[in-house]
């Protein structure tokens, strides 16, 4: 693998924290590809992210004080305004131009924020992918949107989401079903300019255990539907229905039970990820035991993913090259891998990341 900040493509909209992460926390210390960030909203209700390092010591402005919609470094009181300009030093009237620290641009969608870390004046909040479910009131979620920490790569979890093949072997008593999930089940891939997505139908199957739990006085057997869609950098959406046997989308839906899922990968070092995920359904909104039933179900089949990728990203590490050798299910992924490598050098031919000259070092 690459060095990190080689591997990472800089301008485009990252996953940065859920709302309520920044509102709880006051100020949220978060490192995006390698560059540590604080957050938080200022009185005036504007979200900002700034450098977390002060400009004067590099001490974490996450341990200063948050003043209108601006923050003071609580080490040599050093305060900085929403674009990052410091505007006060005390003791101190005159302030140089080079007294500032990066703000990073940041909109919210749906309760979820996200951040650009690469060159502001190419950011654009329309390219942001803005998934309807969140803020549809027809769609009820989890009892608070969720988030996790990945001690590997992100981009073996965006392997791991794109391979439906695992779900028969890593989640048969969570999320998959049977064994036959893998064997029966085929998918035709559409390759994307920025992604790909594909339909995977399950008949006559079973349904999912997650979804027996949540909804127990369900049929036995079911037709299974899982339309799925994944996007540069680390975006994956899902529509999910479990219906009658025999049904098809021309067909009345009131029997189909739908649910809608997102999940949001960043890049938080080279081997180190943040990870984001709503899950939403259709019915029975107002049933709480609902929202915890699949909750509950949605992580504890994110920890037995877990569980395997982290130690994947283990043995990747060791000083001893390894050589992966393909299977037919892989071609999600590798297509997907393949966006990302052509979409990362596009990035850094086109918008090459400026290196910052140090004259003199603190340590």
């Amino acid at each position: 693998m690459s060095a990190p900040e080689n591997n990472y493509i800089w301008n485009c909209w990252y996953a940065a924290a859920w709302a309520h992460e920044v509102e709880s926390a006051g100020k949220l210390e978060r490192t995006f590809l390698d560059k540590p960030v604080v957050m938080f909203r200022g009185e005036s209700g504007r979200y900002v992210a700034l450098d977390n390092r002060c400009c004067h010591r590099a001490a974490p402005l996450s341990m200063g004080r948050v003043e209108g919609d601006c923050i003071r470094c609580m080490y040599h009181g050093l305060k900085f305004n929403s674009d990052g300009i410091c505007v006060e030093i005390p003791g101190q009237d005159k302030i140089p131009a080079t007294h500032r620290v990066r703000s990073y641009p940041v909109e919210e969608r749906g309760n979820l924020l996200w951040i650009w870390m690469g060159d502001p004046n190419l950011a654009d909040p329309n390219d942001i992918i803005d998934y309807e479910p969140l803020t549809n009131p027809e769609w009820q979620g989890l009892p608070q949107e969720a988030y996790l920490h990945y001690d590997c790569n992100w981009m073996l979890i965006i392997d791991n989401l794109a391979d439906f093949s695992h779900l028969a072997f890593v989640h048969t008593n969570t999320l998959g079903g049977s064994e036959a999930y893998a064997v029966e089940t085929k998918q035709e891939i559409e390759r994307l300019d920025n992604g790909f997505q594909f339909e995977r139908w399950h008949r006559e199957s079973a349904p999912a255990p997650y979804h027996v739990k949540a909804y127990p006085n369900g049929p036995d057997v079911v037709d299974r539907r899982n339309y799925v869609q994944m996007f540069v950098p680390g975006v994956f959406l899902m529509e999910t229905a479990f219906g009658p046997v025999g049904w098809d989308q021309s067909d009345d839906q009131s029997d189909v039970k739908q649910y809608r899922n997102c999940q949001y990968m960043t890049p938080e070092t080279g081997s180190t990820a943040h990870f984001f995920w709503n899950y939403l359904r259709n019915y029975e909104q107002s049933d709480e035991s609902i929202s915890i039933s699949l909750r509950d179900s949605l992580l504890e089949g994110f920890w037995e993913d877990k569980v395997i990728i982290e130690a994947q990203q283990k043995l990747l590490e060791l000083d001893d090259p390894f050589q992966p050798r393909g299977i037919a299910a892989d071609s999600a992924l590798a297509h997907f891998r393949k966006t990302w490598d052509t979409l990362l050098e596009k990035d850094h031919t086109e918008h090459p990341q400026p290196v910052a000259e140090v004259s003199r070092s603190i340590l």
